[in-house]
C-alpha cells in the first residue's frame, strides 16, 4: 500500500514548523503530503455567545488554514503533491485513525488551545501513546534550523548531512520497526546513524561501582558492546550505505539521548504498543526526550 506523510495542522507556530518539516520529509521520501485539520464542535458558554456570533466558525478556519499553508508550501516545494483534508471529530480519534495510513505522522510540539487546534500537551501525548505508526514531534522554529530539517529534495548535498540521526536502542526490547525506521531515516538523509545504548550496573553495585571487580565490570561492558553489534549487524547489511556509530556506556538513557539531540538532525526512540485503557503508554525515556530534546523526535511503536 502506498503511504503518505501527514502533518497535523492547526495554524499554531508549532504546527507550521511541523508542516514544513513534513513537506521536506515527503520530498525526501518521494511521497505525497497531506495537511490534516481536525475540527471538533465547540459550544461557547453563554458569556461568549454574543461575541461568537461575529466570529468565523471553526469550520471556516478549518478550511482556510490548510488551504493557505498548502499554497505556501507549494511555492517553497514546487512539484510536491500536497492535499488538504478537514475532518470533523475529536482530534485524538482523527489523528490516530489517520496515522494508520501514514508513512509518518508529523505533529507540532504544542498548540494554542481548544479553539485553535488540537496539539495541547495532553492530547498530543495521547496521540503518541495510541498511534501505531511512527510519529514525529517538531518543536516551534525547527523549520528555520536547516540542520534539523530534511533536505528539500533528494539531489545534491543534504542540508545538515553532517548531523547524525540518533537512535536510542534498548537491547532488552530490540525491534525491527524501530531499527528499520532509524536506518531508513539515515539513508534518505545520507547521514550517519549514531546508536546509543545506555546500560546500568547490577542494582547491588549501582551505588558503588568500585565494589565490582574491574575485570567483571570490563567483561560486562564487552558483552553489552557485543550484543549491540549483533543487533545491528543485519541492518548494516540491509543499509550498507549508512555509516553506523555505536555507543555503549553506563548511565541514564534519557540523559544520554537528550545530550546527543543537540547535534542530531533527528532523534529516534521506540514505544512498546500497549492496548490497555489505563496509563499514558509512554515510557520515561520517551517522556523525557519529548520534553527536553532539541531535535525533532520520532517515536516508533513496536510490539
Amino acid at each position: 500500500m502506498s503511504r503518505t506523510v501527514i502533518a497535523g495542522l492547526d495554524g499554531s507556530p508549532a504546527s507550521l514548523a511541523a508542516a514544513e518539516w513534513a513537506a521536506r520529509e515527503a520530498r525526501l521520501r518521494r511521497l505525497p503530503l497531506k495537511l490534516l485539520h481536525a475540527v471538533e464542535e465547540w459550544i461557547p458558554s453563554y458569556g461568549y455567545a454574543a461575541q461568537m456570533e461575529a466570529t468565523p466558525s471553526p469550520q471556516y478556519w478549518g478550511e482556510r488554514i490548510p488551504r493557505e499553508v498548502a499554497q505556501q508550501l507549494a511555492e517553497r516545494h514546487p512539484g510536491l503533491d500536497i492535499t488538504t483534508e478537514q475532518v470533523d471529530g475529536r482530534p485524538l480519534t482523527v489523528l490516530v485513525a489517520a496515522a494508520q495510513g501514514a508513512e509518518v505522522l508529523v505533529l507540532g510540539s504544542r498548540g494554542l488551545g481548544v479553539m485553535t487546534g488540537f496539539l495541547v500537551g495532553s492530547v498530543s501525548q495521547a496521540v503518541l501513546a495510541h498511534a501505531e505508526r511512527p510519529v514525529v514531534v517538531v518543536r516551534p522554529g525547527a523549520w528555520m534550523d536547516a540542520d534539523c530539517l530534511p533536505a528539500s529534495d533528494g539531489s545534491g548535498p543534504q542540508e545538515g548531512a553532517d548531523r547524525p540521526v540518533v537512535l536510542g536502542l534498548d537491547l532488552s526490547h530490540p525491534c525491527d520497526e524501530l531499527l528499520d525506521h532509524a536506518f531508513g531515516a539515515a539513508a534518505v538523509r545520507r547521514a550517519p546513524l549514531r546508536v546509543i545504548h545506555g546500560w546500568s550496573m547490577p542494582p547491588a553495585f549501582a551505588f558503588d561501582p568500585a565494589l565490582l571487580a574491574p575485570e567483571v565490570r570490563d567483561g560486562m561492558a564487552a558483552a553489552t558492546k557485543t550484543a549491540l553489534g549483533d543487533a545491528l549487524r543485519p541492518w548494516r547489511g540491509k543499509y550498507p550505505e549508512v555509516r553506523v556509530e555505536e555507543e555503549c556506556s553506563v548511565g541514564q538513557p534519557a540523559n544520554q539521548l537528550v545530550e546527543a539531540s543537540a547535534d542530531a538532525s533527528l532523534l529516534v526512540v521506540g514505544r512498546r504498543i500497549r492496548r490497555s485503557a489505563i496509563g499514558t503508554h509512554l515510557g520515561p525515556v520517551v517522556h523525557a526526550v519529548l520534553h527536553h530534546a532539541t531535535a525533532p523526535v520520532a517515536v516508533v511503536p513496536h510490539p
